[in-house]
């Protein structure tokens, strides 16, 4: 379990996850040894593995199964696809890029890359329950450090995962490395508001009443007070399409969900 994070209100920093020198990340609104996040997300994810979809559904009141299923349609998986879905433990991109192609009669592969074990066997759990015993590889590996070659796949895939890792550029990097030219980036993340009469309820029911949540149903209030805090501090969508380009990408879109409470990126290694 994660440490009661101090400086609730801390002001935005514009989407800057590192400090000069490079030793220091964002937690949430606190600094950290850049050598510590990897596993503080780790126990993060660890403590609400066995709950996690169920939260998502009460945080979001199910809309994130649309705006999952959104990401899944801007994609729209083509028969024989190659993708890597990032922070994907559970299996959800997974299963329902899987069941598109299905559809069209044919098959796709897919690897499942998360950090955190305890995801990774939820995801493959499920998977087993499912009767899909092939076309998907389920890994524990870190975005950072993607354990694949380079140019091995069509597609990668993200959601909800990318405001977690310790260095978001070198996640981008990393996510452009494995791409084949002309391969499809798509990053789905809860992102800032852009509706002004929306966000002070956004804010209010976020801080408020998240965590409380969190507590109530896998017992970690921190675990969801960190997920409030660093939605905060994750870049803006239009800071965050700069971040793309920078990386490499070119032809880089956003559409914003339920007034930018959450946003899609697509970018493409061109």
């Amino acid at each position: 379990m994660v440490r009661r994070m101090p400086a609730r209100n801390a002001p935005d920093n514009g989407g800057v996850d590192r400090v000069p020198g490079g030793d220091s990340v964002d937690f949430g609104f606190r600094q950290i040894p850049a050598a510590d996040k990897a596993g503080l997300v780790r126990g993060v994810f660890d403590s609400v593995a066995g709950r996690y979809d169920l939260m998502n559904d009460l945080m979001s009141g199910g809309a994130h199964r649309l705006w999952r299923a959104a990401l899944v349609d801007w994609l729209n998986p083509r028969p024989g696809l190659e993708l890597v879905d990032v922070a994907g433990g559970t299996g959800d991109i997974a299963f329902r890029v899987r069941d598109r192609v299905a559809a069209r009669g044919d098959t796709c592969r897919i690897t499942v890359c998360d950090l955190t074990p305890a995801m990774v066997e939820i995801g493959r759990d499920r998977a087993v329950d499912r009767g899909i015993l092939d076309g998907i590889d389920w890994l524990a590996g870190d975005a950072e450090a993607m354990p694949l070659g380079d140019r091995t796949v069509d597609a990668y895939t993200i959601a909800f995962g990318l405001r977690n890792v310790t260095r978001l550029d070198v996640a981008l990097e990393e996510a452009r490395r494995v791409l084949r030219p002309g391969g499809r980036f798509l990053c789905l993340e809860l992102s800032h508001v852009v509706l002004p009469l929306l966000k002070p309820l956004y804010d209010r029911y976020s801080f408020a009443v998240l965590p409380m949540l969190g507590q109530a149903v896998t017992g970690d209030r921190e675990a969801y007070q960190y997920l409030v805090e660093s939605i905060r501090r994750f870049p803006d969508q239009a800071a965050l399409a700069d971040r793309l380009t920078a990386a490499g990408f070119g032809r880089v879109r956003v559409r914003n969900l339920f007034g930018g409470v959450a946003a899609l990126h697509s970018a493409w290694r061109l």
